[in-house]
């Protein structure tokens, strides 16, 4: 892979690395993954616990001194004068039992050596702490970049809106070039240099790049193998759920659209139902509010004299009765139409005329039907046979 594409892809990774290690997810795994521990036996703790084994190599006058990260009992001491192969058995004693692609080894400098300016810097700065760390060094110390070994890191601190807090840890060539020289000379290989922080180590990187050790993993390919078998079966028990939900829902579906069917069958059953019971409530109804016209003709016959006629008779859905006739004196009919119980309001309309045909007088007269319980009890009209 060329140095032009690795360049964005290790700016995705830097950025990675800050966003999960400024997160509370880290707290969280460690201290999860350490209640998880406790639980197991000593010895799977001890054959299974794994994860990075940092040692602390320090130079002590001159003597190497040798001790575990967070505990201060010294493991290994031996002279600096010491010929490599007598130094690099001393070593290996002292890590004797530690696996070696766990084994890390950070030559730690006294914090007396190093200079630790604090920097407030832009947020946008965070993808180019290097360069950013050249840029101050002449503002922030007395040396010039190629006088030392540097690196910058972001610190817990509070910042200015739109900064981060960070520090940029430097240490002269001329005080730790000799002692990667020594180191070189012994034969041994540190995977940092750092400042010593207590017990601990501060957390910056003053090692070269190009003296960094290549380590090779034998147990990636492995780890690569599982972590492969591990996504398999998660998508194999993925796809099985989904399988099982399908035949699931494919049946519920079955089930319902046979529920939908009788459903509609009892839908269309009620609604004929309700429109049967509609209709002969609606005829009901109307039969008890409405008069016949059968009724309408028994009264008016019945109050006609003898010797008129009707010759049409009409009522509309308002309730209005027009009927037309002769008689030979139609002026006293709305007498004879005032104590009808099935009409009301009887009139003549137009003007009455005499036919010449029969020499009686024609008539049109409209009248308007009476409510069912407006109806007053049926009396024979006086009047009814002494029209002459």
């Amino acid at each position: 892979m060329s140095t032009a594409m690795q360049q964005p892809l290790q700016l995705q990774l830097d950025r990675a690395r800050r966003a999960w290690r400024g997160s509370p997810m880290p707290r969280f795994f460690a201290w999860w993954g350490g209640e998880l521990t406790g639980l197991l036996p000593l010895r799977w703790r001890e054959r299974f616990g794994g994860g990075l084994a940092w040692h602390l190599l320090q130079l002590d006058g001159e003597e190497w001194t040798l001790r575990r990260t967070g505990d201060a009992v010294v493991l290994a001491r031996w002279n600096s004068h010491l010929d490599a192969a007598s130094q690099q058995v001393a070593f290996k004693d002292a890590l004797r039992g530690v696996d070696a692609e766990d084994l890390r080894i950070a030559l730690c400098l006294d914090s007396a050596n190093v200079l630790r300016p604090r920097l407030n810097l832009p947020l946008a700065a965070r993808d180019n702490l290097s360069q950013i760390g050249a840029f101050e060094m002449d503002r922030q110390t007395p040396f010039r970049v190629e006088q030392v070994r540097y690196d910058v890191r972001e610190v817990r601190a509070s910042a200015p809106a739109g900064r981060f807090a960070a520090e940029l840890v430097v240490v002269p060539r001329q005080t730790l070039d000799p002692l990667l020289s020594k180191l070189a000379a012994s034969g041994l290989q540190v995977d940092a240099v750092d400042v010593l922080s207590g017990t601990e180590r501060l957390g910056a990187n003053l090692l070269p790049a190009d003296l960094a050790p290549r380590r090779k993993h034998p147990r990636q390919r492995l780890n690569l193998a599982l972590g492969a078998a591990a996504i398999a079966l998660l998508l194999l028990s993925l796809l099985q759920f989904l399988h099982n939900r399908e035949s699931a829902l494919e049946q519920m579906r079955t089930d319902v659209e046979g529920m939908r069917a009788d459903a509609q069958q009892v839908s269309s059953l009620r609604q004929q139902l309700q429109d049967n019971a509609g209709a002969a409530g609606f005829l009901a109804e109307r039969k008890a509010h409405t008069i016949s016209a059968l009724s309408v003709l028994q009264d008016l016959s019945q109050r006609l004299p003898t010797t008129a006629w009707l010759e049409r008779l009409s009522i509309d859905n308002s309730g209005q009765v027009g009927f037309q006739g002769q008689s030979p004196q139609a002026a006293r009919l709305v007498d004879a139409f005032k104590g009808s119980t099935v009409i009301t309001d009887a009139n003549f309309q137009g003007t009455i005329q005499v036919d010449p045909a029969t020499g009686k007088e024609r008539f049109y007269m409209v009248a308007q039907l009476r409510k069912p319980n407006e109806a007053k009890p049926k009396t024979a009209p006086a009047a009814a046979g002494s029209a002459p």
